[in-house]
């Protein structure tokens, strides 16, 4: 089997696909994006595939190695999620030729299923109660929301009462079982994140997710000792290098590595066992669609440390398109009792509606997060 074309397409809402096809008449997807940067990870795609054209697509580690390696320059949001994106097509392309899916491949399943959160609240979180109530009547168990608007290096006590406020609503309009994941978004700065994590504890959160940047790493040790809340964060981590200092240094209680930013289901496999060897859980990164979401399934299916799984049914980036549109069968992702099954059709378990995707990528998009400012004037972290 020989490759014989990749494909990218740019499609709403701010998702990037990639087909590769061969010579047998098998074909693998794909989601190679980096949220506002797709034309530019599509780019990248493209020329990787000047390698690719050619050769036999079961030759994954090599491949993967081949991309990583063979530029010089390496890593990096663009770098990685373009060979994220061919990985999950390569998988997909010896899954569908043996007839198998490609948990399979990695040794079998572990787990039938695994639990989903929901986002609420939007950029600037708020109605997060009803909302909240919402997703639980819809067999939702847990839901995760941003904390905080823009939030300067040291701001005032009232955003913090706002933050306490919003997430009070929660636990009493859910009860104390409910989970509820509180995503800092790298808004808060470091004075501030260790307020922002002590007073947040009595509320016995599921995680609070990127107290700081992660290029702030070395502060998450203060923040842990301010609380006992787990701290989790990732998703701007692309490789095993760039998690290994995190890992070493107790930094993180649990990791969400993107497989489609994370260079795939060949890196985030190892990133996750990296993980297990610490005792640190995993909670894959998957704010996208839906080619993405059968990825990070198929890794949930064989990695013995992930508890939850994002997903993006109904998240507020999805303005136009949504999560099933894109597939022939939305029945896959199903959602029963808070947990999604593990797809068992052959490679990613899913099949894509390509007349769909091919008339949206006439469409296309030019999805920018929005530009935010302090009351001074100064860049605000979005």
């Amino acid at each position: 089997m020989k490759i014989t074309q990749v494909e990218t397409f740019i499609v709403p809402p701010r998702w990037c696909f990639v087909k590769i096809s061969t010579d047998e008449g098998i074909s693998g997807w794909g989601e190679p994006v980096l949220e506002g940067r797709a034309a530019t990870v599509a780019a990248c795609v493209e020329e990787l595939s000047d390698y690719l054209i050619g050769r036999d697509p079961g030759l994954i580690q090599d491949h993967w190695t081949v991309m990583y390696r063979a530029g010089f320059y390496r890593g990096g949001g663009i770098h990685m999620s373009a060979i994220a994106g061919i990985d999950q097509a390569l998988w997909d392309i010896k899954g569908k030729a043996l007839g198998v899916p490609v948990h399979s491949l990695l040794g079998g399943q572990l787990r039938d299923r695994i639990r989903v959160y929901s986002w609420i609240g939007g950029d600037r979180p708020g109605d997060t109660a009803r909302m909240a109530r919402d997703c639980g009547d819809r067999g939702f168990t847990a839901v995760k929301m941003n904390g905080t608007e823009e939030m300067q290096f040291v701001d005032s006590h009232a955003k913090v009462d706002q933050v306490l406020e919003r997430v009070q609503a929660i636990r009493e309009e859910m009860g104390p079982d409910f989970g509820i994941g509180i995503d800092f978004h790298g808004r808060v700065h470091r004075p501030m994140a260790k307020v922002l994590a002590k007073e947040l504890e009595p509320f016995r959160l599921m995680f609070i997710e990127e107290p700081v940047l992660s290029e702030h790493a070395e502060a998450l040790r203060e923040i842990a000792n301010h609380c006992s809340t787990p701290i989790a964060l990732g998703e701007r981590l692309y490789s095993r290098w760039d998690f290994k200092a995190i890992l070493q240094n107790g930094f993180a209680d649990i990791i969400q590595p993107d497989p489609s930013h994370s260079g795939g289901i060949t890196e985030t496999y190892r990133i996750a066992a990296m993980a297990e060897s610490y005792d640190v859980a995993l909670a894959l990164h998957c704010p996208l669609g839906p080619i993405a979401l059968a990825a990070n399934l198929q890794l949930d299916a064989v990695c013995y440390n992930a508890f939850i799984q994002e997903q993006s049914l109904g998240i507020h980036y999805n303005k136009g398109s949504d999560l099933l549109d894109y597939l022939v069968d939305p029945s896959v992702f199903k959602y029963e009792d808070g947990f999604v099954a593990i797809p068992q059709g052959p490679g990613l378990g899913i099949e894509v509606d390509e007349a769909k995707v091919r008339q949206m990528a006439t469409e296309g998009h030019r999805w920018r997060n929005p530009i935010w400012r302090h009351a001074d004037g100064s860049f605000a972290e979005w």
